[in-house]
């Protein structure tokens, strides 16, 4: 059974797909810095992303300076929700320079 999961690489791509595990979303010399689940919130033109990857762990953030995003999501706004109450939602739209590829 296929669901809705992300992957980020040491390059910065962004990839999601429905795919059966993480590692599916990889390209031949990816290397993984984590992942998790998305799921689109139309009404806001939001990404919601969270979670984490069974086969990479979470997302690294602080390990990319530039987030490459298939430019079919341009002018979304890209969210990443962490499941400890002391950390409060990563807006990587605002955060990270986004770069539509």
């Amino acid at each position: 059974m296929t669901y809705p999961k992300f992957i980020i690489t040491k390059e910065g791509h962004f990839r999601l797909g429905m795919v059966n595990l993480h590692m599916h979303l990889l390209e031949p010399g990816d290397y993984c810095l984590g992942g998790g689940f998305y799921q689109f919130d139309y009404a806001s033109n939001r990404i919601l992303l969270d979670g984490e990857s069974y086969d990479f762990g979470p997302p690294l953030w602080d390990m990319i300076d530039v987030l490459k995003v298939p430019s079919a999501y341009r002018g979304m706004q890209i969210i990443y929700h962490y499941h400890d109450d002391n950390e409060e939602d990563l807006v990587l739209t605002d955060t990270k320079e986004i770069v539509f590829v």
